[in-house]
């Protein structure tokens, strides 16, 4: 980051911190059943990278009308995630520690895309 000036989405700590929980999903659903590779592993996977993908999209957007959508986008995957966690751990195929491990890191985004659409919209 360049000064606190943010230039890039990358800049931006809840993208910063969505890129980490995909990263994480990615490493954990290494380790699912082969059957589930094209099933909730997939779905996992694909609403990790739609929660960075919607804020970088978003980032990149002239209105904030516009930006808060793609947030709320966001905002909806990581939801869509949390759910599929939840699937993942209760049919066996997360640890409660791994499952711990990827909730705390969901939490945080969650509270931050909250946050950050909060403060988007005072722009409106």
């Amino acid at each position: 980051m360049n000064e606190g000036k943010i230039k890039l989405f990358t800049d931006l700590i809840v993208w910063r911190e969505g890129h980490k929980l995909a990263v994480l999903i990615y490493q954990m659903t290494r380790k699912f059943p082969r059957e589930e590779m094209y099933s909730l592993s997939d779905q996992m996977r694909r609403a990790s990278v739609s929660v960075t993908s919607n804020i970088a999209e978003g980032f990149g957007r002239q209105g904030f009308k516009e930006k808060i959508q793609f947030y709320y986008i966001a905002h909806g995957s990581l939801t869509e995630l949390e759910n599929q966690l939840f699937i993942a751990k209760d049919v066996g195929y997360l640890k409660d520690a791994d499952f711990e491990k990827i909730m705390t890191q969901a939490n945080n985004v969650h509270a931050l895309l909250v946050g950050f659409i909060k403060k988007s919209k005072t722009f409106l």
